[in-house]
């Protein structure tokens, strides 16, 4: 397949300091690609790269096989951005901005209306259209940021902290949004919060200090990892007999009554462990599932340096 976005080599200076170096990315089309860092890893620095609102020290980038550097215009039209704050106007009505950023965008003046119909559906946004967006809530004002970024259908659609400051509420209907964008296009999600990642993404990259120290698909992460269990007892056994069931590799006692097992995956033996917490008489009242494969990951990745 090929790729909608090939950036290879990526390096940025800011005087004499690297914020990015050697960075190269791949992505195809139905992939969401999770950018993962601390702050000031350089995760937004090479958003403004990749978008043409910076332009790399060294390094090329492509999109949809366009070169940026050389044909930006181009290039851009393939491509839609939304940035950590919506770019909103407060003073125009929804529909005002729209009409506005889709001839930004370069949609002629007869598609315009089709077009933004089409975006507020989408979007959720049909029965706001005539409100000014100074007065629109915040989660709103998200879906409005990312609205302009795809009234014009690009195939490349990059969002920088896309549910920074919303509620819960908001923050999963906005996931559930970009999850739906991802069916015919590629999206990268720049973020720090793992849970997302885990949510949304196919693939995840993770910087630190402005270099790539780790990129995987997240369905071998997880089939790499044992799964990761939180047992509660009522009266737990001594840990030798919980290391003796089948499938479990390790035993934490994390807390009075409480244990992390490490399990085989293929086969699931939770059921198993279940049934002899019963049939003990050791008082289940908790078998969870903790997945933290990639939270340690990115702590073993990122923190290990600043510990030392």
């Amino acid at each position: 397949m090929e790729p909608l976005l090939e950036a290879q080599d990526l390096v940025r200076f800011f005087g004499p300091r690297c914020a990015v170096r050697d960075l190269s990315l791949r992505l195809c089309p139905g992939e969401v690609l999770g950018l993962l860092g601390l702050n000031g890893a350089g995760k937004s620095t090479t958003l403004q790269m990749l978008t043409g609102n910076l332009a790399p020290s060294a390094g090329c980038i492509r999109i949809d096989g366009i070169d940026l550097l050389r044909d930006p215009r181009r290039a851009k039209a393939r491509l839609g951005y939304l940035p950590e704050h919506p770019p909103v106007y407060p003073e125009l009505t929804l529909d005002e901005y729209l009409r506005f950023c889709a001839r930004l965008r370069g949609v002629t003046r007869q598609r315009v209306a089709a077009a933004v119909d089409s975006v507020k559906e989408r979007c959720g946004l049909v029965t706001v259209g005539r409100r000014l967006l100074g007065t629109l809530s915040k989660g709103y004002q998200q879906r409005a940021g990312i609205a302009q970024a795809i009234v014009h259908g690009p195939s490349l659609v990059i969002l920088d902290e896309p549910t920074s400051g919303l509620d819960p509420i908001q923050i999963r209907e906005i996931r559930t949004l970009i999850q739906q964008l991802a069916a015919d296009r590629a999206l990268i999600l720049s973020t720090h919060t793992l849970p997302e990642v885990q949510t949304i993404c196919t693939r995840v990259h993770i910087l630190h200090h402005g270099r790539s120290v780790f990129a995987d698909e997240l369905c071998r992460i997880d089939a790499s990892a044992q799964l990761e269990l939180t047992l509660t007892l009522e009266q737990p056994p001594p840990r030798e007999e919980l290391s003796a069931l089948p499938g479990i590799g390790t035993v934490e006692q994390i807390g009075p009554r409480r244990f992390r097992l490490g399990a085989t995956r293929d086969p699931d033996r939770r059921s198993e462990i279940a049934r002899a917490a019963v049939d003990r008489g050791w008082g289940l009242q908790e078998l969870a599932v903790e997945g933290q494969r990639l939270e340690q990951i990115f702590v073993d990745l990122t923190a290990g340096e600043e510990r030392r």
